[in-house]
């Protein structure tokens, strides 16, 4: 049904859209028909058109790349970044010029990357007042790519939110950090994340998918009562109600204090006058990222960094290990 992100394509869907997505891929219907049944929620029309175009997408790469396995990444990443972005097209003639230039924009943050600078994020931000996202939450396809990425193993799903979802899209370094693993292991995870998205979203392009909008949602509106209690002096009582009892904050992999040293770190911030501000959420079915700005005391402004993340990996709903990651 959709294009394979690691380049074949899927199998057409089941039931009733089946002879019009093989319509599709044979080529009955123009790159304008099916930009605009895409943007209207079709996941058959996307899929189609990014099969349709995925040879040019390639030949891009391998023109700024060179032939080395990045190219296939790179593919595979614009095609994560077209799904995501689909709403952004006004010129639906020139959408094969527009995934040629994502693959292009990829490729070139990929150079960044390996030249030792952190590359420029490519998705759009969750929190971004205009763009795709808005268009995207009115359709299927974000419910239906959150179902794939649940179907992901905690690790990969892990290292695909902080690349793809993470409105502050740490680097590989930063990932690798945060993970306690090498650089080639971020890497090797996200290439395996991508090929297994492809799998589940084959699996599930017929199921009923849960509102992960909705979940992000009521992960935000935790981390504001997160932070209203902490101001308030009821962070203890509130992480014994809503963290496991033997949660652990962790450095890379390994464990560096109790719910005890959480507090305690909280109550430091505070008492010198750190606050943070939220600004943004993402949640998977065990994972959450919250984004928080840190504003510093006027008296010691570098006192923190501009921003913080809280990586979380959760357990019967409740947060179990934290990971910070510090922008800036």
């Amino acid at each position: 049904m959709y294009a394979s992100l690691g380049g074949s394509a899927f199998p057409a869907s089941r039931g009733s859209q089946s002879l019009r997505t093989l319509r599709r891929v044979r080529g009955d219907i123009s790159d304008p028909e099916l930009l605009r049944a895409a943007q209207d929620g079709d996941v058959a029309a996307l899929g189609a058109l990014l099969e349709r175009h995925r040879a040019g997408m390639r030949a891009v790469a391998l023109s700024v790349l060179g032939n080395v396995p990045d190219v296939e990444d790179a593919v595979q990443e614009a095609s994560l970044i077209a799904l995501r972005r689909v709403g952004d097209v006004r010129r639906p003639e020139s959408c094969g010029a527009w995934l040629r230039m994502i693959v292009r924009n990829v490729c070139r943050a990929h150079l960044r990357s390996a030249a030792g600078t952190t590359p420029v994020p490519d998705l759009a931000t969750l929190a971004a007042a205009t763009g795709p996202e808005q268009v995207i939450d009115e359709h299927a396809m974000r419910d239906w790519l959150w179902r794939a990425i649940d179907e992901l193993s905690p690790t990969l799903r892990m290292t695909v939110m902080l690349r793809h979802f993470s409105p502050r899209t740490p680097s590989y370094e930063q990932i690798a950090a945060l993970c306690g693993v090498p650089v080639g292991t971020v890497r090797s995870r996200l290439s395996q994340a991508r090929g297994r998205l492809a799998e589940a979203m084959a699996a599930t392009a017929d199921s009923a998918h849960d509102d992960a909008l909705a979940r992000s949602r009521a992960s935000a509106l935790e981390a504001a009562e997160t932070l209203a209690a902490a101001e308030q002096g009821r962070f203890a009582e509130l992480a014994a109600e809503r963290w496991t009892p033997d949660v652990a904050y962790y450095s890379g992999r390994q464990r560096v204090g109790d719910r005890d040293f959480l507090i305690r770190g909280m109550a430091d911030d505070l008492e010198a006058g750190v606050r943070q501000r939220f600004v943004t959420a993402v949640a998977g079915r065990d994972t959450a990222i919250w984004e928080m700005d840190l504003v510093n005391p006027p008296d010691d402004p570098h006192h923190c960094p501009p921003a913080v993340a809280w990586l979380m990996s959760m357990k019967d709903g409740r947060m179990h290990e934290l990971r910070l990651f510090h922008a800036g």
